[in-house]
């Protein structure tokens, strides 16, 4: 899969989009299709205050349950009320399902992160091939 290139990625396999201060964070296709078929979100409140690479939260598969990290530092201003009852749609879409917005307190912490070309070259390496 082509991994949209108006993204940043993070070795822990999240994405997040950025528009100014604020950002869209989720976790990519290799994510999804490494855990399976998900079947519980846990996410932060609005108002949480997150630091970059620190957890956020868990996705809960049929085969395992692992932590998100977040991409960057900022205050959660939105979640994604649909993956409460319908965690699915992180498998069916997982560039679409977007699993939080957070406002940025640095936009700077950005640059550290993955383009889409690094980020398929670091699957490509992490899968041995």
């Amino acid at each position: 899969m082509a991994y949209p290139t108006d993204r940043k990625y993070t070795k822990e396999h999240e994405w997040i989009q950025a528009s100014g201060a604020t950002a869209t964070v989720g976790i990519t296709d290799h994510a999804q299709e490494s855990l399976g078929d998900i079947v519980f979100v846990e996410l932060p409140k609005v108002g949480a205050e997150l630091a970059a690479g620190k957890t956020f939260g868990t996705v809960e598969s049929v085969k395992a349950v692992s932590d998100l990290y977040a991409p960057a530092s900022g205050t959660v201003t939105e979640i994604n009320a649909d993956l409460a009852t319908s965690p699915e749609k992180v498998n069916k879409d997982p560039h679409g399902s977007w699993m939080m917005k957070i406002t940025l307190k640095n936009a700077g912490e950005l640059d550290a992160l993955l383009s889409a070309a690094d980020y398929e070259k670091f699957v490509a390496e992490e899968a041995g091939h």
